[in-house]
């Protein structure tokens, strides 16, 4: 580490220095690996209810009402839906007394109606946030938080007019362990980021996005036209219903699905705005089912250099054929180490070099003469003591205690924002931000031209 990054690291470190003591950090840095356990902020249980309706009860839906209702002071109390079998399935599970709907619009008349999750399919999400936000809900609404750049505008526009909270749904930056990552960066243990890499590769049919449809889906328990909202009309078709993140109609395919995490993670720890040149490949490879996007993509980002960051490049990576059975890593790079993000957890592994160089091995030492290495030699003794040739190797790891859950923690946040006032974790601006990347990966694709980004106005730049 650099003298101007250890004052950096020294002057960030606060939190876990206090946590740890200074004698531990000390012992941390002479081991191999040492795992710190982050231990999340204790809350006061409030006293005033909030209820809250779903509009969109799928895997996600389902999934953030079951989070939601873990909040203490939360109640669930209605549900909009296309599928009654989902419906039904909302009664089942949260009991009777849920009021549940095929038309959102009933949910947002309601008064006793606090704030509404919006986790429809997402050329979906707009037009219901919007809508929920004008009628004076709070919202939290899945990423990536439109399907068109836009489409962001209107709701930053509309979330500003109203006042209204409005959090997006990408949960992983409101974990301890990004919070404590992002801590790190910016107290230099890396040094000066210069590559940033993610994959998340699958091999499986439901990461594939393949999802089970039900033997009653019909047109009687299906609203199919409301589903197709303003794009092409079509005749029924329940695999576009259920499986419609494999088409670029209602879905944002693999960026908006999963590069959105990982850019959501990368701006949150730098405090990026984003990139300035989108670059995008890839191809069908396995899951030839009919899906109008593509199973493998590669994108190539570039970030300008700011008062926040140097210039560094990206390169995210989703492979739904991978035969290898999957797996995924986000690897911020820096000239002294490498942060490596697991979910809730991370690690640090540094390596600094040497003041001296080296000689021998695949070098022009060994052409020189005899004399000429002999004298070299003395030479270079004489310039680096023994302490001065070896590199510094050092790791530890951080994680958030067993059973943590960043989604609890999101929502938790969300909440509270409703309560206190203070600001939301991931606003509407943030939201286009970590979105806007994502939908230009596609056009990317789909053109096979590089694309320019304004990420401070968020506008796609034409020549």
């Amino acid at each position: 580490m650099s003298e101007q990054s250890r004052r950096r690291f020294i002057k960030h470190i606060g939190s876990t220095a206090a946590l740890l003591g200074i004698g531990q950090l000390a012992a941390m840095a002479k081991e191999s690996e040492h795992v710190q356990l982050l231990q999340p902020e204790k809350r006061i249980s409030p006293n005033d209810k909030i209820r809250i309706a779903c509009v969109g009860m799928g895997i996600m839906g389902f999934g953030d009402v079951e989070t939601a209702v873990k909040v203490p002071g939360v109640e669930f109390v209605g549900a909009a839906d296309l599928y009654d079998g989902h419906l039904t399935r909302v009664k089942d599970v949260f009991g009777p007394q849920v009021y549940t709907t095929r038309d959102y619009r009933e949910l947002l008349k309601r008064k006793d109606i606090d704030a509404i999750i919006v986790a429809t399919p997402d050329h979906w999400h707009d037009t219901i946030a919007i809508a929920a936000m004008e009628a004076g809900k709070a919202v939290y609404c899945e990423k990536p938080m439109v399907q068109q750049i836009e489409e962001g505008h209107k709701v930053i526009a509309a979330q500003k007019r109203t006042k209204a909270v409005f959090q997006v749904g990408s949960q992983r930056v409101s974990s301890i362990a990004l919070a404590e990552a992002r801590k790190r960066y910016q107290a230099g243990e890396i040094g000066q980021l210069n590559v940033v890499e993610a994959r998340m590769d699958r091999h499986s049919a439901l990461g594939a996005w393949q999802y089970s449809i039900p033997p009653d889906a019909s047109p009687a328990t299906i609203d199919f036209d409301t589903f197709l909202k303003d794009t092409a009309k079509l005749p029924f078709d329940p695999v576009r219903f259920f499986r419609w993140r494999n088409y670029q109609a209602y879905g944002t395919g693999i960026p908006g699905d999963l590069f959105v995490h990982l850019i959501s993670g990368l701006h949150f720890i730098t405090g990026s705005l984003g990139p300035t040149t989108i670059y995008a490949s890839g191809n069908l490879v396995q899951w030839k089912d009919g899906r109008d996007v593509p199973d493998t993509v590669v994108a190539i980002f570039d970030y300008p250099e700011t008062k926040e960051h140097p210039s560094f490049q990206m390169t995210l990576r989703v492979n739904f054929a991978d035969g290898s059975g999957g797996g995924e890593y986000t690897r911020l790079i820096g000239t002294e180490g490498v942060l490596e993000l697991g979910w809730n957890d991370f690690k640090i592994k540094k390596h600094k070099l040497p003041e001296a160089p080296g000689y021998g091995g695949w070098d022009t030492y060994n052409t020189f003469t005899k004399a000429q290495q002999a004298a070299y030699v003395k030479e270079y003794n004489a310039k680096y003591p023994a302490d001065k040739r070896n590199a510094i190797e050092t790791s530890s790891a951080y994680a958030a205690p067993k059973g943590y859950d960043d989604r609890l923690e999101h929502f938790t946040n969300f909440f509270e924002s409703m309560r206190t006032g203070k600001a939301v974790v991931e606003d509407a601006v943030f939201g286009l931000r970590a979105a806007g990347p994502a939908l230009l990966t596609n056009e990317s694709y789909f053109s096979k031209k590089l694309v320019n980004w304004d990420p401070v106005n968020m506008k796609k730049i034409t020549s």
